[in-house]
C-alpha cells in the first residue's frame, strides 16, 4: 500500500519586503511578494527523501490561502511532489492559527494520509504551533521539531536536538511530525522539475468542500485578534564617537553609560 503523504506548506509575505498591516489590522498582501516559506521547504524536502526509501509513496503538498497561494504550491510541486491541494475562500480572510487548524484538519482527512509533515514555524506568524493543533485535531500522535527524521514498518522516528540533550522519538502512522531547519537543505528545482509541476494536478476547495462554515473561520471565528498597530520608528543615526585621542575613553563612557560594561 502506498505510504501517502501530506506537506502543509504556507504562503508567505517576503520577509525582506516593506511589510504592513492593512485597515482591519491583518497583513497587507497585495502590497509585498510573497513566496513559498523558507520553512516549509525542508518539510517537503523531508518529504521527498522519506518518498525516496519507501517502496511507494505519494506527496501531497497541502495549503490555505489566496489565489496566488498556488505559487507555493507550485514550487513544491517543482521539488518533486506529486500533487497539491489548495483551500481557498474569501472567508478565510483574517483566520488564525486555530481556525488554519481546524481547516487544515479537515483537507488531510478529505486528502488521505498516513503521515503529515509540517515546518517547524511559519515565517510570518512564527508561532510553532500549527502542528501540535493539527495532530490534536486528527486525533493522532505528533512529533516535533526533528532535525532527523525517517520512516519504517509503519513507524515515524526522528531526533529532537535541545540545548543539552538530543532525544530520539518515534510514533505509529498515522501521526504528524515538525521539521526544523537542520534537517537538510532544500533541494533547488530542477528546469524539468518546474516544466513538470505544470502538469501536475492542483485540486482547489472551499469550505464547502470541508463542511465548515464562515464562522468558523476568518475574523468573526477568531481566537486572537490584533488591537492596534503601529509603524516602527525610522532607524537613527546613532551616537557617533570621533576618536581625537579620546575616543576609547568616550567609547567607555557611551558603553558604561548604557550598561553595557
Amino acid at each position: 500500500m502506498s505510504l501517502r503523504i501530506v506537506v502543509c506548506v504556507k504562503y508567505v509575505p517576503d520577509a525582506t519586503g516593506d511589510r504592513h498591516f492593512a485597515d482591519d489590522l491583518t497583513v497587507d498582501r497585495d502590497d509585498v511578494d510573497g513566496l513559498l516559506s523558507e520553512l516549509d521547504e525542508y518539510a517537503v524536502e523531508q518529504a521527498l527523501q522519506i518518498a525516496d526509501e519507501a517502496d511507494d509513496a505519494e506527496i501531497t503538498v497541502l495549503t490555505v490561502g489566496p489565489e496566488d497561494a498556488k505559487d507555493a504550491l507550485r514550487k513544491a510541486l517543482s521539488m518533486g511532489a506529486d500533487k497539491a491541494v489548495h483551500v481557498e475562500d474569501d472567508d478565510l480572510h483574517g483566520t488564525d492559527v486555530i481556525g488554519t487548524s481546524l481547516v487544515l484538519a479537515k483537507a488531510v482527512e478529505k486528502t488521505g494520509y498516513d503521515l503529515v509533515i509540517c515546518g517547524m514555524a511559519s515565517t510570518d506568524g512564527t508561532m510553532g504551533v500549527l502542528p501540535a493543533l493539527l495532530a490534536e485535531r486528527l486525533g493522532v500522535p505528533q512529533v516535533t521539531l526533528l532535525s532527523e527524521v525517517s520512516v519504517e514498518d509503519g513507524v515515524v522516528k526522528g531526533r529532537r536536538d535541545g540545548d543539552t540533550a538530543s532525544e530520539q522519538l518515534e510514533a505509529s502512522l498515522p501521526a504528524v511530525v515538525s521539521v526544523t531547519d537542520q534537517s537538510g537543505e532544500a533541494r533547488y528545482p530542477s528546469f524539468k522539475g518546474i516544466m513538470a509541476a505544470k502538469k501536475k494536478p492542483v485540486e482547489s476547495l472551499d469550505l464547502g468542500d470541508l463542511d465548515l462554515e464562515a464562522d468558523e473561520v476568518g475574523l468573526e471565528g477568531a481566537w486572537t485578534a490584533v488591537d492596534s498597530a503601529a509603524q516602527r520608528p525610522a532607524r537613527t543615526a546613532g551616537t557617533i564617537v570621533k576618536d581625537e585621542g579620546e575616543g576609547g575613553k568616550q567609547l567607555a563612557e557611551f558603553l558604561a553609560s548604557q550598561k553595557f560594561i
